[in-house]
């Protein structure tokens, strides 16, 4: 029962998650808004770009753990990601 309720920094939870056990869901949700910033600036320097020029190359998200890059195929669903669905779901 004592496992239950250690933190998620303990070494217990960094040995059975790996990097996953650090980021909680307020790390995951400024994951979210660095990368909804970075797509509005993004959005507004391609919007204001010269009809010459190439516009900008979209950002690039923050590295989440335990969530594959776009080159994998099979998508890991963390703990995280599991709480944010959670947190904008229509209740």
């Amino acid at each position: 029962m004592l496992l239950k309720h250690l933190p998620r920094d303990s070494a217990f939870a960094r040995e059975l998650h790996g990097e996953e056990s650090a980021w909680g869901l307020g790390e995951h949700l400024l994951a979210s808004v660095i990368d909804h910033l970075a797509i509005g600036n993004w959005l507004f320097t391609s919007a204001h770009t010269a009809e010459g020029e190439s516009p900008p190359d979209p950002p690039v998200p923050v590295p989440r753990p335990g969530v594959a890059d776009e080159e994998d195929e099979t998508p890991a669903a963390s703990a995280g990601e599991q709480d944010l669905a959670w947190f904008f779901a229509d209740l």
